[in-house]
């Protein structure tokens, strides 16, 4: 089949060059433009898809709106069979599905149809999920709502962080996509609609998605901070009961711990063993980074600040609202 490509993240990556050493033809890929990046935002970085195609030698079109006329006729006069969307980052008109033979199929990174949306292995992390996986769908008006083809599930180990899985679910896509390439052009691939009275969405997150609560279990702050590494990350304030100083750090790992509660516990205070008190059990940081340092191990930095019980973390948004 001649094959086109939209994409313009990593996680398609490796399924753009199965296609392109496949015995199928990769026609045209098109991705976002380039923007702005660094600290000064000054300098346009294009995508990894571009970056891609510049190494091997392969056409790429950046498309500001794929759905614009001229980009219509582009996509046009590739005459292909199928079009492979994967972490695009615009919606596909139905006028630019129609012009594929097999129309359009989508690679999204959750077992459809939960977490819809634009975070998918994030929050599947976040809320504790023990499984997850990838799913080719069609592309459809409604997000991620498409007749699904194909599904490939994977475990969600207990040192998995969202980079972990990212990269796992992304290496898995590869074999679950071209087999429903090869079933797409044999006419075998069969299409199931999604179950609509079990979806879930998962929203496109935020920076203060990763401000910790610390009023709630130790258990779900480890899935936040496993969830949201490396970006948005789970965030806190340290605060030194002796002096008052306050300094934001990254939580980037640490466990769940039993304890039983105590008359006088504050929720976000350094108990007896410099853990961090929750609503239920403590938090035992393993590793963290301070704003503007590097990552370090607990130990470290309770030397370095003369950490102390009772010494408070605090949410992120209250430094952000001034109370510091």
């Amino acid at each position: 089949m001649r094959i086109i490509y939209f994409g313009s993240a990593q996680f398609g990556i490796p399924s753009l060059e199965a296609i392109s050493h496949s015995r199928h033809e990769l026609v045209r890929v098109f991705t976002q433009p380039a923007r702005p990046s660094g600290r000064h935002r000054s300098k346009p970085t294009p995508t990894d898809v571009a970056i891609w195609c510049q190494k091997h030698t392969i056409p790429c079109i950046e498309a500001k709106n794929i759905n614009k006329p001229e980009m219509v006729r582009q996509i046009a006069d590739c005459k292909a069979d199928l079009l492979v969307v994967i972490a695009f980052g615009q919606k596909v008109s139905q006028e630019v599905i129609g012009l594929q033979k097999h129309g359009a199929v989508n690679v999204h990174g959750s077992l459809l149809p939960k977490y819809r949306g634009a975070a998918p292995i994030h929050w599947a992390m976040v809320n504790g999920e023990i499984e997850t996986g990838i799913s080719i769908i069609t592309l459809a008006d409604r997000m991620d709502a498409g007749m699904i083809l194909a599904q490939g599930k994977m475990p969600i180990g207990p040192e998995d962080t969202f980079q972990t899985m990212h990269d796992k679910l992304s290496e898995l896509s590869v074999p679950v996509l071209m087999q429903t390439i090869e079933q797409l052009a044999n006419g075998t691939a069969t299409f199931t609609e999604q179950d609509e009275s079990q979806v879930t969405y998962a929203h496109k997150l935020q920076k203060k998605d990763g401000f910790i609560d610390w009023e709630k279990p130790a258990g779900q702050i480890v899935n936040q901070i496993r969830g949201l590494w490396p970006w948005p990350s789970a965030q806190s304030v340290y605060v030194s009961a002796e002096s008052g100083k306050h300094w934001r750090v990254t939580i980037s790992n640490a466990r769940a711990l039993p304890r039983e509660s105590k008359t006088g516990d504050v929720v976000g205070q350094l108990d007896e063993n410099l853990h961090v008190i929750c609503e239920q059990g403590v938090l035992d940081i393993l590793e963290l980074k301070p704003a503007g340092s590097g990552l370090m191990n607990f130990e470290s930095y309770v030397n370095g600040h003369n950490c102390q019980p009772g010494d408070l973390f605090v949410s992120a948004d209250i430094a952000m609202n001034g109370i510091f």
